[in-house]
């Protein structure tokens, strides 16, 4: 079993919430560069000079559907309005043409007891399509156009309810809030693993029920030109992850480590440490499963910049058995510790034969030095003779 210990973790990255997190700037991006996918998940792309609008209304329930709750609810709440009081000014003139408002006999038969003015009209609209009946106020078999209006009245209200409970349904178990609890590390390290050269990020789950065939995508976003010359702004290049399974699927009970190599078939390859922080490039991660619980499938994204992309450093363990289980603490989930990598690029060293025949700085090795966002020790890497 798996016990969960810290769970505010000082360097982690909520789906949705990484916005509003005050976290010390580590790094400043490039003034005036765009992210293809913001830190929590949402993507930055406006869409302008749509002239075809009524497309929209061609799928009526999905526009409900994503739409802002304050929008839905002023929808919800008009057109109940608007259909009462528009079937309300219905049963007024059939009272008012049927002669009910004037004072007749006791052998006068109205088509509509009780209905006076246009308020009590109104209450009677109501009545009916929200089936409340108080009784005081009733149709007669007196007006055929008053039995169809009733008809009329019922199945429009059972319409309305049909609609507007659907999107309420849909809005408050839409899957992204499954994501709150899906994060993602502040940072990506690349480093040697394995012996060879490796990009990798941490994901986990914060909450206990499991997301069912979650798989994990990567891509990388570059603007990218053809051999024809034709410039692509954003290029979406699929990554291969390296996983012991052969599939994308993981297995997400504690946090994990996601590794890529970096090969001759990754875009990385020939990028060095100092070319990757003048790199335009954007490591886009989408995280995929089903809701255990709903069975509704959730998708997770963040994506990683170069300024966000440290070089030299892997994380530090999360998981340790502990009376009889396994406990993770999240307090550790994005911290990292500077570990000896070489400075080339992959394609360097397959150049000089793998990294077991490249040297580190000439023999001299550099000590673990844990690297954390919020903490006040910091251990500098020293040499050693």
């Amino acid at each position: 079993m798996l016990s969960r210990k810290g769970l505010i973790p000082e360097d982690y990255l909520p789906t949705r919430l990484a916005e509003g997190v005050l976290q010390p700037k580590l790094f400043k991006a490039k003034p005036g560069k765009a992210r293809f996918v913001a830190k929590n998940g949402t993507c930055n792309v406006a869409h302008t000079n749509i002239r075809e609008q009524g497309r929209f209304l061609l799928d009526v329930f999905t526009t409900l559907v994503d739409l802002k709750w304050l929008h839905t609810i002023i929808i919800f709440t008009m057109s109940f309005l608007c259909s009462w009081l528009l079937f309300g000014m219905i049963w007024w003139l059939i009272a008012f043409a049927h002669g009910d408002m004037d004072q007749r006999g006791d052998d006068f038969v109205p088509c509509v007891t009780g209905i006076h003015s246009f308020a009590s009209a109104f209450l009677f609209s109501i009545e009916v399509q929200v089936t409340i009946g108080f009784g005081g106020r009733m149709i007669t078999e007196e007006c055929v156009s008053a039995i169809i209006v009733l008809i009329v009245q019922n199945i429009v209200g059972l319409v309305i309810n049909a609609i507007m409970l659907g999107c309420i349904f849909m809005k408050t178990a839409q899957a992204n809030r499954r994501a709150e609890t899906l994060i993602f590390s502040k940072h990506a390290v690349i480093s040697v693993r394995n012996n060879k050269l490796c990009f990798m990020i941490r994901i986990g789950d914060l909450r206990k029920s499991m997301i069912i065939s979650a798989t994990v995508r990567l891509q990388v976003v570059r603007r990218s030109t053809t051999n024809e010359g034709e410039v692509v702004p954003l290029d979406q290049i699929d990554i291969h992850i390296d996983n012991p399974v052969g599939t994308n699927g993981v297995f997400l009970v504690s946090p994990l480590i996601i590794c890529h190599v970096i090969d001759k078939d990754s875009p990385l390859y020939e990028l060095s440490a100092c070319d990757l922080q003048h790199e335009d490039i954007e490591m886009i991660v989408v995280l995929e499963g089903v809701v255990e619980t709903t069975g509704i499938t959730t998708q997770a994204r963040t994506s990683y910049v170069s300024e966000e992309i440290l070089w030299g450093q892997r994380f530090v363990p999360t998981v340790s058995p502990e009376d009889g289980m396994y406990a993770v603490d999240y307090s550790k989930f994005g911290n990292t510790t500077k570990v000896p990598t070489p400075c080339c690029s992959a394609k360097k060293l397959d150049e000089a034969g793998g990294i077991s025949q490249f040297k580190l700085n000439e023999g001299v090795t550099l000590r673990a030095t844990v690297r954390r966002r919020r903490g006040s020790v910091v251990r500098r890497s020293r040499k050693e003779m």
